[in-house]
């Protein structure tokens, strides 16, 4: 059986269709071939109704009588007429071989002499089929009639081919018809089916809106069978909203929680350097499960315009390295829409640019633009002018907690948090090194793309 439900009804309808017409066209058949061989027995009766008006009560026939009336009995070729009595036969010399039936030489039935009658009278002339000479099959009509010397066969037969052709002339155009018919019924089914399970292509549409963001529930105008389908999608839909909502509302409240014990540790420890190391040591650590614990719980359906978030990042990680002279200029092609959340993003960008500031010596640069082999995904790129990682180690920088400079701030987390923001939004984390020297982080993430009204 086809998988698809489309593939399993037309296979079944397409079934139901040859067997329905297979049983009409054989049901229509045999109506018309009854019909056609009702009208050649009524022809053979009547023949051999003008053979019987020649043959008297005593089984003599009356050649004068039999002769102007031969016209009427030869029909053409193949057609045949014969008269078996006492006096002996009369007719065609090429009577063909015919079997169904008893012949005249069974011998009469008992019964007075008299005019002529019907061995039995409640019989109808028999029906009796068999061949001629040329091997042509034949269709005869036979009546034995009672005389007063013995019984008298009354024979007409016709080639079967007068059955056979008015029905094959009928049928033809029959069956024709009946395959106009077939192909008129699989039209209409597949239009019908098309038509049928439009609904549901639709909702898988606006299922696969709600996961990229751009609905937030189906439509539940749906035909009867589709409606309680549709309401449970979208109780499914709220309470994933509801469940994500609270897990980012504990990982908020934890945060709060947190935030002004370790502050006010980091405050009595500050006298002690060691101490106060290991406390902003305790603070990333903090920061960085309850970042893993917010993307567990990302929302694949939000979106953040890019442009703005970039701007006010580099603004704000410009001012934190101006003692250095840092310069952090940004570029960003049009206005696209990141598929993640806004507080994610910027995480994600606050930690890329961090980190190349942190390590440049004189400028950062971010960069932001649609890929050119897929539209529906950006490239955030941020490249600094520092030393630069080892392409041995950039894959290692990428743990929790590894730092290749022990020299100066940082706990190794920031690229972490990165790959695991970008590996949960369907990104990925690339390090490479920049055109002149230095560090390039690429960052490939989904886009979304804004409707008019969003823009």
């Amino acid at each position: 059986m086809p998988r698809s439900i489309q593939g399993r009804m037309l296979l079944l309808s397409a079934v139901a269709i040859l067997a329905a017409l297979g049983i009409a066209g054989w049901a229509i058949g045999g109506v018309l071939e009854r019909v056609v061989t009702e009208g050649i027995d009524r022809r053979l009766d009547a023949e051999i109704a003008l053979l019987a008006s020649t043959v008297d009560r005593d089984g003599r026939v009356d050649r004068a009588q039999l002769t102007a009336r031969a016209g009427a009995l030869e029909a053409g070729r193949g057609w045949h007429w014969r008269i078996e009595g006492p006096d002996g036969a009369i007719g065609s010399t090429d009577t063909p071989r015919l079997h169904g039936g008893p012949g005249p030489g069974d011998g009469p039935l008992p019964g007075p002499p008299g005019p002529p009658m019907l061995r039995d009278e409640a019989d109808a002339p028999q029906v009796l089929e068999g061949e001629d000479r040329a091997g042509r099959s034949v269709h005869a009509r036979r009546l034995v009639m009672q005389t007063g010397r013995g019984d008298v066969s009354l024979l007409a037969v016709a080639p079967r081919a007068v059955i056979a052709r008015p029905l094959r002339d009928a049928l033809v155009p029959l069956l024709a018809a009946l395959a106009i018919l077939a192909g008129l019924l699989a039209v209409a089914t597949i239009v019908q089916l098309r038509l049928g399970l439009r609904p549901l292509a639709r909702m898988r549409a606006q299922v696969a809106a709600i996961r990229d963001g751009t609905r937030t529930e189906v439509d539940e105008d749906q035909p009867v069978e589709l409606r309680g389908l549709a309401t449970e999608l979208n109780a499914l839909a709220a309470d994933r909203a509801a469940a994500l909502a609270t897990a980012r509302q504990s990982a908020a409240n934890l945060a709060h929680a947190l935030k002004t014990p370790v502050a006010t540790l980091a405050l009595a420890l500050r006298d002690d350097p060691a101490a106060a190391a290991q406390v902003a040591r305790i603070d990333a650590t903090i920061r960085h499960h309850l970042s893993r614990a917010r993307a567990g719980t990302g929302d694949t359906r939000a979106s953040t315009r890019v442009a703005p978030a970039v701007a006010d990042l580099a603004v704000a990680i410009g001012r934190l390295h101006a003692a250095r002279g840092i310069a952090v200029t940004h570029a960003v092609a049009g206005d696209p829409a990141a598929a993640m959340d806004a507080q994610d993003f910027d995480e994600l960008l606050g930690n890329l640019l961090d980190n190349a500031a942190r390590h440049a010596r004189a400028e950062v640069r971010v960069e932001v633009r649609a890929q050119s082999s897929d539209a529906r995904r950006l490239d955030l790129i941020v490249a600094d002018d520092g030393p630069g990682i080892p392409a041995a180690e950039r894959t290692r920088v990428t743990e929790p907690g590894v730092r290749l400079d022990e020299r100066g701030e940082g706990h190794g987390f920031g690229l972490a948090i990165v790959r695991e923001l970008a590996e949960l939004h369907g990104g990925r984390l690339t390090l490479a090194e920049r055109d002149g020297g230095g560090l390039e982080a690429r960052v490939s993430l989904p886009a979304r793309h804004q409707t008019g009204a969003e823009a």
